[in-house]
């Protein structure tokens, strides 16, 4: 939440929290503090001096400080640090400084106000949290070595990267299904990217995807990004719906003066060669700047043949499972087999030199042959993305600041998916027909891989978010903050190169020539489906693979906000803060799709769009109980905090969050915190509004046959909000030395969650008991009320199948529609701990994070048990660790970390062994000379080109998208000019 603060220029970054109150007492300290660059001169300041520090990455950019020592007062110290660098400090209150740019005297110089962006309270002066914050400034988002902010997120150890990524995507490990457009979201804890609320710049984006439900971060131009704030801790009560998890605030640079170009290049083996261009631009006067950033990347896609352990679907060679399908080519005779209510082989196809079956030897009874449901498909997208950022800022007088900012991203991508199969009959229409047995007609089970390859799914999505805000300082310690946002997405899909069933029956000879079509089997040519792929003229193959999908959706969301904060009163502890304030939003969504599968002609399928309206009010205050002026033995600080927001949605009603927390510090270097909170998530527009509908899908059945399933999917109405409880409890210790030891337990017990309890679980919802309510077996071969039940599904328009499959061959109807059904505990700790180092002109500072998850517990429906999902496939993992050093000396620093994610287990009990990497990044940045402003940086990611831990995958692809990726060793190359 924004607030004002007195800046010159830009908005100030907390680059470190140091022991809170009891550091406002301005006793003097022992500083030793080496001449170096400044960035790294306050920072060791923030360190030594038990004092809050604010500025930003650009102002300190290029300046060197002359270092201090000896025992003196913070301020003494602070003057001696910035002397000669053409900065000043000011001092907000006690033990709060912001360091600032000197501005020329002038007689007509104006004080300039400018936002203070802090997660994790709407107070203008943040203090000491209650709550646990993470920061990730610019330095260390660069020391990460990866090519975009989306990419550091999700290697975040609090974040499970198994839904709302394109990994997780294109490998089938997103049990969400919604990401249609290959977004990157972040799932703090793994409770969904839908509950992890992502701010820019404390505002909220749009949501994407085919639910609009969460937010993407890849949209945002990562050379524009000052820093990135994680909060680990419910925060409805600041902040309104999704903050369950956590709040993820990307705070965007304020101001920038000069410009700076930045290139990177970077490839894996086998593909995802990727190059990064930006250029950001600014300036800044007496009142007010301006910045104008940049960026383009283009990546190449990586293929499932790149990777022996994702080739063909066959792992028994790395002591896995052989998941390849009878859905192959050449394809094979089979029948149905009402016992399994799955398809069986009767005959392989084993074409001769002709490329063709032509006579009865050309079969192998009993026989079947395999192939991967997924050959060929890309499990890495290929991205090309354009992304731009701007600020202005400009003051109005001595009490009136105003800015605008605006965003706009459009990300174009690319990559082959799943091949077109089927099972359908052939007669002695077709003259390419024969028959091993004589009879006149067969059923195939055929995949059109060989004839026509993966199918291809394209798409682009586009990201606009504008603001426009003021500060206004009412004088005696008060401000008032208001502002005006929207942010909108509009993400387009399609699959292209599909079979248009009603096209294939006519190649195939089973249906007349159409007189609607310009095809004619008589000119034209029959389609063989009695070969290997290589038996088919272009022309039988365009018209049956004129087939498509397609999606079109747009989601927007708009807001006004006031917040009123200041200082009413001065306890003994110290000042009183409150704030208080009032939101009105709107959120819309519209969808629409067009199928051309088993029709003459497309159809579309317009959704009305959905809208709602949002009032809020809340309000925080900060208590300080004792303080510098009341300070006592063992209690040299204790403060509480209070927040509520209540929020009322027209469509479903009202819902109230209170948060409390509390501060204490037995000694200066020693801070315990806590918190309690509840949370909520509200109902997304197409969970309430979704129109019912209809597909086919082949479930899994336990001896690896798959079932024909009617799938059913729609929106629900009655819905109500998901609701969490969060307990946080932890320390922070900062003594002198520079030592930062940091733990934080937390408790999120999350309830009412929404919730397709078959979607996520298709692999076992024909085994699992607490599954079969959602479960109807037919059997439309025998019982004509199923054949009537099956048949008013599959005749629908929009049913994704079409005619593929005779209806008398479906075995179960399976509800995958919206309910309040699921529940999740989850605790656990985050540890953090770093400390410098100097030898001579070596400096060295150890630094290492890590997340230990104690319980990840879930009920899948109120009648299922509760049973542990941590360390199983599809769900977090007990440890992720990243722990390592970075060094300098004079022009050069070299970052290396060791990256962990601990052991877990598949569905049937296997273990699939930790994984353990090694990143390293070298830069040079000479600061003096011709090359003044030059930063150039090689990094390596994965060192070792370990691969990813084996998992015997039902998909058929030897690795877990949700711990550990198929990249290998990562080489990339990055030049920046600062000008």
């Amino acid at each position: 939440m924004s607030r004002s603060s007195l800046l010159s220029g830009v908005a100030a970054v907390a680059c470190l929290f140091s022991a809170g109150t009891p550091a406002c007492a301005q006793s003097a300290r022992d500083f030793d503090i080496p001449a170096g660059p400044m960035r790294d001169a306050l920072t060791a300041f923030g360190a030594q001096s038990d004092q809050q520090i604010f500025f930003s990455s650009d102002l300190v950019a290029g300046r060197r400080s002359p270092g201090v020592s000896g025992r003196m007062e913070p301020e003494a110290a602070l003057s001696r640090l910035l002397l000669d660098s053409g900065l000043i400090w000011s001092q907000r209150r006690p033990g709060v400084f912001v360091v600032q740019r000197a501005a020329p005297a002038t007689t007509d110089e104006v004080t300039v106000l400018d936002e203070v962006v802090v997660t994790g309270t709407l107070l203008r002066s943040s203090g000491e949290l209650a709550s646990p914050v993470q920061i990730m400034e610019r330095d260390e988002l660069d020391s990460r070595g990866r090519g975009t902010v989306a990419e550091a997120l999700t290697d975040l150890p609090q974040n499970y990267a198994g839904s709302g990524t394109p990994g997780a995507l294109l490998t089938g490990a997103d049990r969400g299904g919604s990401n249609g457009v290959v977004a990157t979201g972040i799932n703090l804890r793994g409770l969904g990217a839908d509950a992890t609320l992502v701010l820019v710049n404390g505002r909220r984006l749009a949501g994407t995807g085919f639910r609009g439900e969460f937010a993407d971060v890849s949209a945002l131009p990562s050379a524009a990004v000052e820093r990135v704030d994680i909060l680990l801790d419910g925060a409805s009560a600041l902040y309104g719906s999704d903050a369950v998890g956590g709040v993820v605030n990307i705070i965007m640079r304020r101001s920038f003066d000069g410009q700076e170009s930045a290139v990177r290049l970077s490839a894996a083996q086998g593909g995802m060669e990727t190059v990064q261009a930006s250029h950001i631009a600014g300036g800044s006067w007496s009142s007010g700047s301006a910045l104008l950033s940049y960026e383009y990347q283009h990546q190449n896609a990586v293929n499932s043949r790149d990777r022996p352990y994702t080739l063909d679907g066959d792992l028994r060679p790395f002591g896995g499972s052989d998941w390849r399908s009878l859905f192959s080519a050449p394809g094979n005779i089979v029948a149905y087999d009402a016992a399994s209510a799955s398809y069986v082989s009767q005959f392989a196809i084993r074409p001769g030199p002709s490329s063709s079956a032509i006579a009865p030897t050309d079969f192998a009874a009993g026989e079947t042959n395999l192939q991967s449901n997924s050959l060929g498909v890309d499990l890495i997208p290929q991205v090309e993305r354009h992304s731009a950022y701007g600020r202005i800022r400009q003051s109005a007088g001595e009490r009136l600041d105003l800015s605008a900012d605006v965003r706009f991203s459009r990300r174009a991508y690319e990559f082959a998916n799943v091949p077109g199969a089927s099972v359908f009959t052939v007669t002695r229409a077709n003259p390419f027909f024969v028959s091993p047995t004589g009879a006149d007609s067969h059923l195939l089970a055929y995949s059109f891989s060989g004839d026509l390859g993966p199918s291809r799914q394209v798409g682009s999505s586009r990201s606009l978010g504008l603001t426009a805000g003021a500060v206004f300082d009412l004088g005696s310690g008060w401000s008032l903050d208001g502002y005006l946002a929207h942010a909108e997405e509009r993400g387009e899909a399609a699959i292209r190169g599909q079979i248009n069933t009603q096209f294939l029956q006519e190649a195939l000879g089973n249906t007349p020539d159409d007189p609607e079509t310009d095809y004619s089997t008589s000119v034209d040519g029959f389609f063989n489906p009695f070969g290997a792929g290589a038996a088919n003229a272009p022309r039988v193959l365009d018209f049956i693979s004129a087939g498509y999908s397609s999606n079109l959706d747009r989601s927007a969301a708009s807001s006004v906000n006031l917040l009123l904060s200041g200082t009413p009163l001065t306890l003994p502890g110290g000042a009183l803060d409150i704030a208080v304030g009032a939101q009105l939003r709107s959120e819309r969504f519209k969808t629409q799709s067009t199928t051309f599968l088993s029709t003459l002609e497309p159809v579309a399928r317009f959704t009305p769009g959905h809208d709602r309206l949002i009032s809020a009010v809340f309000g925080e205050a900060r208590i300080p109980l004792f303080g510098p002026d009341n300070a006592r033995p063992g209690v040299w600080a204790l403060e509480v905090s209070v927040a509520g927001r209540i929020e009322d949605y027209e469509d479903f009603g009202r819902t109230s969050n209170p948060k409390v927390g509390a501060i204490w510090s037995p000694m200066p270097d020693l801070t315990l915190r806590g918190s309690w909170g509840t949370s909520f998530r509200a109902p997304g527009l197409t969970q309430l509004n979704d129109a019912s509908s209809a597909g086919a899908s082949l479930v899994p059945r336990p001896d690896g046959t798959r079932m024909l399933s009617i799938y059913l999917s729609g929106g629900n109405p009655d819905l109500t909000p998901e609701t969490a409880e969060t307990w946080t409890l932890g320390f922070n210790y900062n003594p002198p030395s520079g030592l930062v030891l940091s733990a934080s337990y937390f408790d999120t017990r999350f309830d009412n969650q929404i919730a397709r309890p078959t979607t996520g679980n298709l692999a076992n919802v024909l085994i699992d008991p607490a599954l079969s309510p959602f479960v109807r077996r037919v059997d439309p071969a025998n019982d004509a009320a199923d054949l009537a039940l099956v048949r008013s599904y599959t005749t629908a328009p929009g049913f994704g199948a079409g005619s593929l499959f005779p209806p008398t061959t479906y075995g179960a109807i399976i509800d995958g529609r919206w309910i309040n059904t699921a529940s999740v505990a989850v605790r656990g700790l985050d540890l953090q701990a770093a400390y410098p180092m100097r030898f001579g002109d070596h400096a060295l500072r150890w630094d290492a994070s890590a997340s230990w998850l104690l319980d990840y517990d879930s009920r899948m429906t109120s009648a299922s048990p509760v049973q542990s999902l941590l360390d199983q496939v599809g769900y977090p993992v007990s440890l992720r660790s990243r722990a390592g050093f970075a060094w300098s000396r004079g022009d050069w620093t070299l970052n290396a970390h060791w990256i962990h994610v601990s052991d877990y287990a598949d569905q049937d009990g296997r273990r699939i062994d930790a994984w353990n990497t090694a990143d390293v990044r070298l830069t040079w940045k000479p600061v003096n000379g011709s090359l003044d402003g030059l930063r150039a940086s090689l990094g390596i990611q994965n060192v070792f080109d370990a691969d990813p831990p084996f998992h015997d995958g039902r998909t058929g692809y030897g690795f877990d998208a949700g711990q550990a990726n198929l990249f290998g060793r990562v080489v990339s190359l990055q030049l920046t000019q600062r000008w």
